[in-house]
């Protein structure tokens, strides 16, 4: 099942341990090489060690009552795990993120995302219109599967904006996907776009 990201914001996070909630969701943290939320910051948080950071790893059911963990040691702090404190640094969100298509045709920003319930996942980008647009189509829903490149300004896709729509309403959003965020393994910094991503698939 999809969730939008607005709709995790605010979800209590429940201790199976404490029998009740024990923070709540304010913010996510997303890693740039998957496209996936790794972890999620909390506020009010009840833990001795002052943790502020949930790991999705961490998440043994999300449903309509909130996210569900063993309990309150699994909050953590920036520093506790290293790829959520990269992810941090890099302080990448796709809200905001302008897209266009390999052609230039500019479709919009980045209104919301959606992600799998299970391994919060992006399957889905919902894209708010530009303002002579939007009065007849104020959003567009763009897969995964149309994303080919991403830096730090926009994001780029591979179809015309007709074809998005169709291929939108048709598909079931299963991860069947090359993965355009994929790191290589040269000891070298992360790429900040990919150009080709069919050639990592054939590493």
């Amino acid at each position: 099942m999809l969730v939008n990201q607005s709709k995790l914001l605010n979800t209590p996070v429940l201790s199976v341990q404490d029998s009740g909630r024990i923070a709540t969701i304010s913010s996510a943290i997303v890693d740039p090489d998957t496209l996936k939320i790794i972890a999620f910051r909390v506020y009010g948080a009840v833990n001795d060690e002052g943790g502020n950071v949930l790991d999705t790893k961490s998440i043994r059911e999300y449903s309509n009552f909130g996210m569900v963990i063993d309990s309150r040691d699994e909050l953590v702090s920036d520093s506790d795990i290293v790829k959520i404190q990269k992810a941090i640094e890099l302080n990448f969100n796709p809200i905001g993120l302008k897209v266009e298509t390999k052609k230039g045709s500019k479709l919009g920003k980045v209104l919301d995302y959606a992600v799998t319930n299970d391994n919060f996942t992006i399957q889905q980008l919902i894209v708010k219109r530009p303002t002579i647009k939007s009065f007849l189509d104020p959003e567009l829903i763009i897969p995964r599967s149309e994303i080919v490149e991403i830096t730090d300004y926009k994001i780029i896709v591979r179809d015309e904006e007709k074809v998005i729509k169709e291929r939108a309403l048709k598909e079931d959003f299963v991860p069947n996907f090359v993965n355009p965020f994929r790191k290589t393994e040269q000891p070298s910094p992360a790429p900040s776009h990919i150009e080709n991503p069919a050639d990592i698939d054939k590493q």
